[in-house]
């Protein structure tokens, strides 16, 4: 999951879940005060009553009115306790409505709020209720909450809109970051294309990665070149034991012991050759000192390279099939060449006695397919410089050289296992 999408997906529900208890609490609150309201008029309307009884001494007139509604009962003197009450308010408009239009079930009664007092008269005690409609402070609640929802909704989608549109462009620099280090390569000379920004966190990232990249180059350049430099002089070594293991085994007559030292001793130096001349192939590679732009029928430098091998095929029982179509590559024949012997040398030197290779050919790829050992190699081995199995005599540079010469050729390289063969699969 991106940050992006779980920043909002956090905000998004913290904010529907600080609306809805803010919205439940605010309509509470205005309820509580248009509630609050009512009960300061019930007031106001039982302070009139006690005003008119002291000045007349006797009871208000009564009107019937759809503002408010006042009964009087007379009661036991001390039975009536002054409250507040939820009550029903009968709304003479409707009466009137529903008498006219003969809807006799049309709604007669509303909600209303209520003040029971007691006033006394005289000798006589009453039982006093005043009864306001709380239909009107109903509909005002629902007025004022829809308008703040509404508002409530707007903010929050205007908030959502503009969280991803500036969340977008803010992450824009880390994107074009990390799609730059998806592209690099250690062996350009290219410095990594930043962007300047304005956000410090995003700057201090730039300069580590500046930092971090200048670091990787010169250290690789440093090795390249200690190898380069390494496998140069060990030639003149190199060639002077050979000259001079040519020319004692030349000279003089051994025993069987000494025979058997000095092959051991030519085998371990043909070794070393071997291993400083795929060195310095692969710096030269990686150089890109080999490049050229030759015509190749692949088709046919194929062919010719099995009729090369067809001795060994038959020394090792190998069984040999080819599916060749027509592919022209344009670029350097010596690499065509080493990655062409490095691979048909791999499958044939791991391969089974009475094994099979299988090639294919197309416009698109070339696939090579071996018999061999029974599980898959390891994908994060394969390709690694010196790893080699515990049986080969090899350098364990072959398919680092031939990965490097596809990326080389802009190919890739690709190994998959299904039993029984190993195939390995360059995509043109």
């Amino acid at each position: 999951m991106k940050l992006i999408t779980r920043y909002n997906r956090v905000n998004l529900l913290t904010t529907v879940v600080v609306m809805l208890i803010t919205g439940i609490i605010y309509y509470q609150a205005i309820s509580l005060i248009l509630i609050s309201q009512l009960e300061k008029d019930l007031v106001v309307e039982e302070n009139e009553i006690f005003e008119s009884v002291s000045l007349n001494h006797r009871l208000p007139q009564v009107f019937k009115s759809n503002d408010q509604q006042i009964t009087f009962t007379e009661a036991e003197p001390g039975s009536v306790k002054r409250r507040f009450i939820n009550t029903i308010y009968r709304n003479y408009d409707n009466v009137k409505y529903a008498k006219r239009h003969h809807h006799h079930d049309e709604e007669e009664f509303e909600t209303g709020r209520g003040l029971i007092t007691s006033v006394t008269v005289g000798d006589k005690y009453y039982k006093v209720l005043i009864v306001i409609s709380t239909v009107e402070a109903e509909d005002l609640i629902k007025i004022i909450f829809g308008i703040t929802a509404g508002v409530i909704l707007l903010l929050f989608v205007t908030l959502y809109v503009t969280n991803r549109l500036l969340l977008n462009r803010l992450w824009q620099p880390f994107y074009d970051l990390l799609r730059e280090l998806r592209f690099f390569n250690i062996t350009d000379n290219k410095d990594i294309p930043l962007e300047k920004t304005n956000i410090d966190e995003f700057e201090e990232l730039n300069q580590a990665i500046i930092g971090m990249s200048t670091r990787v180059k010169s250290d690789y350049k440093e090795l390249k070149t200690f190898t380069e430099n390494a496998s140069h002089e060990l030639l003149t070594p190199i060639a002077v034991i050979n000259s001079k293991l040519d020319t004692l085994i030349q000279t003089d007559s051994f025993s069987l012991k000494q025979s058997k030292l000095l092959s051991d001793l030519y085998s371990a130096v043909s070794k070393l050759t071997r291993l400083n001349q795929s060195l310095l192939l692969l710096v030269k590679i990686e150089n890109r000192l080999l490049e050229s732009n030759e015509h190749i029928d692949l088709k046919l430098h194929i062919q010719d390279m099995l009729i090369q091998f067809e001795e060994i095929f038959l020394d090792k029982e190998l069984k040999v099939s080819s599916d060749l179509g027509e592919k022209e590559l344009v670029t350097s024949t010596y690499l065509v060449d080493i990655l062409l012997n490095n691979l048909l040398g791999n499958a044939i030197r791991h391969n089974l006695a009475g094994g099979e290779i299988r090639i294919k050919l197309t416009d698109e790829l070339l696939v090579i397919q071996n018999t061999g050992a029974t599980e898959a190699l390891r994908h994060d081995e394969i390709f690694t410089r010196f790893h080699k199995s515990t049986e080969s005599e090899g350098s364990g540079l072959g398919l680092t050289i031939s990965r490097q010469i596809c990326e080389n050729l802009n190919f890739t390289l690709n190994y998959s296992y299904q039993s029984p063969y190993h195939t390995f699969t360059v995509n043109f």
